[in-house]
């Protein structure tokens, strides 16, 4: 049933992806409300749950994907001549973020210290897919396009050990086990690096040639290797994803362009997947379950908490007001956030299903509001934005003169000085 719901879905997004490019309605938002109408506590065509090994199966390919994905627009040069307004989004942005969201679930939701905390840093991180309007759309200017995707591409690896540490505490474990992070980290660095790095070289090489048929699985079977090694080792999926893709960036470009397009497909694809499996854990009964200051929770840390971190991050960055006002607002909540949410309920704190629902449901707002703007936002950076062919046909009567009336004609037909 879920293959079967996938496909449908699916050919109805294809269908109306040409009018969801152009207007507010949005593919992401499509599955996350098919899976809720097909969930178990809905319809039951879906016989999903938040314990199911689907559901987080899916998020961490998706996650996993996106990143390696993203990371391939970012090569390290492109890091190193542009790292001053990202730097200031990770460096001040993510942890300011984190601390006016923990305050919030503190003052406005009722958690304890440890499980605000918590809750900031599972809704720290920050996902472009439901802003692919803004980023891939040219007439923005880059270096927005560019703070997003580096933004968005870090924080999910730079989160994790801040989710893990309040974890812990809020368990009240005594070791908090930051060696252990640390090596986390470190191992999905070198395996993001090692991997693409060697094979990019083999390729080089005078015995070994792609094909073009293969060349696009060339890009497929790094990224399978990583991840395969990452889980092997236990090392850190998402960073490597990242360093992975922005190796490739880096040392492979013919690489890059190879698996572009099909690299694409393909996470979009587990992208949409996810969002149905993840709508089917949402359910009236589900959001019913949730206080009204949990909504007020839910509304103030999409509207207040990212926004009021970067105004403060981008003090005197000489971003321009209107781009600034865009990273501002486009901080959407996204597959990371899912991913550590059910690394929460998991847990079996006190707090986990408490802590699952504020997520889950900043989540839903997150993707209905931001991915339903994008094109707008988008839309207000193209000074030469085509108008509908109605408005031009109309523009032209109202502009074009009448011809002259007989009266003002002399009888040889010329006109009046």
């Amino acid at each position: 049933m879920l293959l079967l719901s996938f496909a449908a879905v699916l050919l109805l997004a294809v269908l109306l992806s040409a009018l969801a490019h152009r207007t507010i309605l949005s593919t992401a938002a499509l599955f996350l409300v098919a899976g809720f109408l097909l969930g178990p506590e809905t319809t039951g065509v879906l016989d999903v749950g938040a314990d199911s090994s689907i559901v987080n199966t899916l998020a961490e390919l998706a996650l996993f994907a996106v990143l390696f994905t993203d990371g391939m627009r970012v090569g390290w040069q492109d890091l190193r001549s542009a790292w001053r307004l990202p730097g200031r989004a990770l460096g001040w942005g993510l942890p300011l973020t984190l601390v006016i969201t923990a305050l919030l679930a503190h003052y406005v939701a009722g958690l304890g210290w440890a499980e605000s905390l918590l809750i900031g840093a599972v809704l720290a991180p920050t996902d472009p897919v439901f802003a692919a309007a803004l980023v891939g759309n040219e007439k923005v200017p880059y270096r927005l396009r560019h703070l997003l995707n580096v933004e968005s591409g870090v924080n999910d690896g730079l989160a994790l050990p801040f989710v893990i540490l309040f974890l812990a505490i809020a368990t009240g474990s005594g070791d908090l086990h930051l060696d252990e992070l640390a090596t986390e980290l470190a191992v999905g660095l070198v395996i993001g690096v090692a991997v693409p790095a060697a094979a990019i070289a083999l390729e080089r090489t005078r015995w070994f040639a792609a094909s073009a048929l293969y060349a696009p699985l060339n890009g497929v079977a790094i990224g399978l290797l990583v991840l395969a090694l990452g889980q092997a080792t236990h090392g850190n999926l998402f960073l490597a994803a990242f360093a992975a893709g922005s190796t490739i960036a880096t040392f492979g470009p013919r690489q890059r362009a190879a698996f572009e397009h099909f690299g694409e497909t393909v996470s979009e694809l587990l992208k949409l997947a996810a969002l149905l499996v993840f709508g089917a854990l949402i359910s009236i009964e589900f959001l019913g379950e949730i206080s009204w200051p949990g909504w007020v929770f839910a509304v103030l840390a999409i509207f207040v908490a990212r926004p009021v971190a970067l105004a403060i991050a981008f003090l005197r960055s000489g971003l321009a007001p209107r781009e600034q006002a865009a990273a501002m607002w486009f901080g959407p909540k996204g597959f990371a956030s899912v991913v550590y949410g059910l690394i929460v309920l998991k847990s079996g704190i006190d707090a986990a299903d408490e802590v699952f629902h504020l997520v889950a449901l900043t989540i839903v707002l997150s993707i209905l509001l931001h991915s339903s703007t994008d094109v707008v936002i988008a839309n207000a950076f193209d000074d030469e934005r085509d108008t509908p062919a109605w408005h031009e046909r109309f523009r032209r009567t109202r502009t074009t003169p009448d011809p002259p009336t007989p009266e003002a004609t002399h009888p040889d037909g010329g006109h009046p000085s």
